[in-house]
């Protein structure tokens, strides 16, 4: 998803471990997406999206 993020948009992201099937995108510190809240997991369409929004 990172090479992704930075072949559409130009963005470097970061990549963070977390333990017990959490999964947050997060940018600038706000929740962009939450496999919590959601129950899945984003397409990387969809998190493109969701930061091209914020642009």
């Amino acid at each position: 998803m990172a090479a992704e993020i930075r072949k559409e948009l130009g963005i470097e992201s970061e990549i963070v471990r977390g333990s017990g099937g959490i999964f947050v995108v997060s940018v600038d510190q706000r929740t962009i997406f939450s496999k919590k809240q959601e129950g899945r997991f984003p397409t990387e369409r969809e998190i493109l999206e969701k930061l091209r929004e914020m642009r």
